[in-house]
């Protein structure tokens, strides 16, 4: 009897831990994922969070609700609440669920850190929890103009300025099919990587009239997102007319055409007093034979 009475006391001991631990729900959540990363200011960002603990039967219902807290707003047709009863594992055997959302930022959001809550609720208590998200502005802007045109070749040179922060990869610029310019060859000319602050150039062989001529560009940002946008020059032909670099080639042709002249009138020179030697010479000859008959 004592020793029945030792066992079941020495048993007590031993699961009384559990149960009391079982007793406390105590549930931890955090942001396992960020798509893209950073986010982009006004544009979608998908975002999973992770709650462990739900292996807890004494929680009951578990519900995550994401808060719509600036710089966010939860995407329309996105339910706000992700629930699950708990004890689940029974089944899945796993301790925590996900809960994956889509949420747009703030386009006015400037770069940084910023905290965001969620409510973590149970049949035993509440909570809020606070996560990071990061927030970086990957778009580029350019600035575009035209540096020059060849009208001997037909080549148009345009010059492109990453006027944003992040640097890019990929450029490519396409001309669509309009009413100021014609392009000869291929319309897409790839520039490649361009970093912020930094200018390249590209040409196309076209001939252009005046007006606007629209680029489209294309770019991936630092996020590996393909992005695309437009931008229009204006055309002016009276730029690239009568420059000095034109008159200077036309002074290069004068000066040829008048080397030519310079040579082909000392030959000509040269030929005559060659011709008039031999008359000379033939007189001269004449003469002699004469004198000697003479005599």
């Amino acid at each position: 009897m004592k020793k029945s009475l030792m066992f079941l006391l020495a048993l007590a001991l031993l699961v009384t831990p559990v149960f009391a631990d079982i007793g406390d729900c105590n549930l931890k959540a955090s942001l396992v994922n960020q798509d893209p990363y950073p986010a982009v200011p006004g544009e979608q960002v998908k975002l999973v969070f992770q709650i462990d603990g739900v292996d807890n039967p004494n929680c009951g219902k578990v519900e995550f609700t994401l808060l719509e807290i600036f710089p966010i707003t939860i995407e329309p047709g996105t339910d706000h609440t992700t629930s699950i009863n708990a004890g689940g594992f029974v089944r899945t055997y796993e301790n925590f669920f996900l809960a994956p959302y889509k949420a747009i930022v703030d386009k006015d959001v400037i770069d940084g850190e910023y905290q965001i809550e969620a409510l973590i609720k149970t049949d035993l208590s509440e909570k809020v929890a606070e996560f990071t998200i990061t927030v970086e502005d990957t778009n580029a802007d350019f600035e575009v103009s035209i540096k020059d045109y060849d009208n001997s070749r037909n080549e148009l040179t345009f010059e492109i300025l990453n006027i944003a922060e992040s640097d890019i990869e990929s450029l490519t610029i396409q001309i669509e099919k309009q009413e100021n310019i014609v392009v000869k060859g291929s319309n897409r000319n790839i520039v490649g990587s361009l970093d912020s602050n930094e200018d390249t150039t590209f040409s196309f062989e076209a001939t252009p009239t005046d007006g606007e001529i629209i680029l489209e560009i294309y770019y991936t940002d630092i996020t590996g997102v393909r992005r695309q946008l437009k931008k229009t020059v204006n055309y002016d032909s009276n730029y690239f007319a009568d420059r000095a670099r034109d008159q200077n080639g036309n002074g290069t042709g004068v000066y040829w055409i008048v080397g030519i002249v310079v040579i082909l009138l000392i030959v000509w020179f040269l030929r005559s007093r060659m011709k008039k030697h031999d008359v000379r010479h033939a007189k001269h000859g004449h003469h002699g034979a004469r004198h000697h008959k003479k005599h």
